[in-house]
C-alpha cells in the first residue's frame, strides 16, 4: 500500500488538495477517515468502487465506505447513487454529508498514480489494469480490517468476471460474506457511496495537478482525460517531447497515447538486457577482482526526474 496522509480531519472535497497538492504525483497515496466507534463493535457492510478506470489522463481512484449494517438504509437518504449520474457539485454536496456522519460512516480511498499505472502495465513481468485494482481493493479491505473494523458483508463493483473474482476474494477474506456484481454502486448505496468518494477524489487531484515537467495547465486544457475527448486528444499532441514523451499526468501505456508517441517521438531500438548481462559477465575486467572492500566513495543520487522514469545512464552507445 502507499503512503497515508490523514492527520487533518477531511470534512469537504476542498479538503482533499492540501493532501493532493503537497503529494508526490507520481506515487500512490491513500487517504482515509477516522474509523467511528460504532464500527468496532457492530457488524458492518463496506463497499468497494473506482473511478478513472477508462481516461488516458489522470489517476486511477479506489474508494471504500462503510457503515455498521444496521445504518445501511441511511445511504439512500443521504443521496447516494452511482457517481456517474450525479453532477460534480451534487457528488461534493454528498461527500461532505458522509465526511459529517463521523458517528457511524467511515471511508478511505487509494490514488494511484499514472506513473505507477504504465510502469506496472510495460514492465517486463506485466502487471495488467484488472490486477492494479484488484491489488488495490485487497488493500483497502486488508487496511479497513487492520484498523479493527468488524466488517461482517463486503460489495465490490466488478473486474472482469464477477463469479471469478467473487471467489478470488472470498479466498482471500473467507470470514466476510463477499458479493460481486456487474453495476454495483447502482444497486447497493453502500457501493455508490465508495464511488463518490472515489469520483470527487480524483476530481480534487486532476484540479491541483502539479506538472514536475514544468508545464502550466489546468483541468480545462486536458479535458475530460478520456480518450475520445478531442480537448484530451489535442493535449496530448502538444504536449509531447520528441525524447522524453510525455509529462506525468498521461498514461502512456494506453494506445491513443501510444499512437501519438509513435508519430512524434523518437524511435528507439532497446537491447536485451539480459544478453547484455550475459554478455558483460563473460568479458568481466579484471580490475572487478580488486574493488577495494568497505569503500567510502560517495554513490551517486539520481535525479528524481531519471528515477521516476526508470531510465539509466549508459556507458556506451
Amino acid at each position: 500500500m502507499a503512503d497515508i496522509f490523514s492527520k487533518e480531519k477531511i470534512l469537504s472535497a476542498e479538503n482533499l488538495e492540501p493532501h493532493f497538492l503537497k503529494h508526490d504525483n507520481s506515487k500512490n497515496i491513500v487517504l482515509l477517515s477516522d474509523v467511528p466507534k460504532l464500527c468496532f463493535n457492530e457488524p458492518c457492510v463496506l463497499g468497494v468502487d473506482e473511478a478513472g478506470r477508462g481516461p488516458v489522463l489522470g489517476p486511477m481512484v479506489y474508494g471504500i465506505c462503510y457503515c455498521p449494517l444496521s445504518k445501511a438504509e441511511n445511504f439512500k437518504a443521504l443521496g447516494c447513487v452511482d457517481s456517474k449520474s450525479l453532477t460534480e457539485e451534487k457528488r461534493e454536496l454528498i461527500f461532505e454529508k458522509l465526511c459529517a456522519e463521523t458517528e457511524y460512516i467511515g471511508w478511505a480511498i487509494e490514488a494511484i498514480s499514472p506513473n505507477f499505472i504504465c510502469n506496472s502495465m510495460l514492465k517486463r513481468q506485466k502487471h495488467s489494469l484488472n490486477q492494479i485494482a484488484q491489488d488495490s481493493t485487497v488493500g483497502l479491505i486488508t487496511k479497513a480490517k487492520d484498523s479493527g473494523i468488524n466488517i461482517s458483508e463486503v460489495y465490490v463493483d466488478t473486474v472482469g468476471m464477477p463469479e471469478k473474482y467473487q471467489e478470488k476474494l472470498s479466498e482471500i477474506f473467507p470470514e466476510f460474506k463477499v458479493t460481486v456484481a456487474k453495476k454495483a454502486d447502482a444497486i447497493y448505496p453502500v457501493v455508490s457511496a465508495a464511488s463518490i468518494c472515489a469520483k470527487v477524489s480524483r476530481d480534487r487531484a486532476l484540479k491541483v495537478w502539479t506538472f514536475q515537467e514544468g508545464l502550466e495547465a489546468t483541468p480545462n486544457d486536458f479535458g475530460s482525460g478520456y480518450p475520445n475527448d478531442p480537448v484530451t486528444k489535442a493535449f496530448l499532441t502538444k504536449n509531447i517531447d520528441p525524447i522524453f514523451g510525455y509529462p506525468q499526468l498521461v498514461r502512456f501505456s494506453w494506445s491513443t497515447a501510444g499512437k501519438i508517441l509513435r508519430e512524434h517521438c523518437v524511435a528507439v531500438e532497446w537491447s536485451d538486457e539480459e544478453d547484455e548481462q550475459s554478455g558483460a559477465s563473460k568479458n568481466m575486467n579484471i580490475t572487478t577482482f580488486f574493488k577495494q572492500v568497505g569503500s567510502n566513495k560517495r554513490q551517486k543520487i539520481k535525479h528524481t526526474f531519471f528515477t521516476v522514469r526508470n531510465l539509466d545512464v549508459l556507458d556506451a552507445l
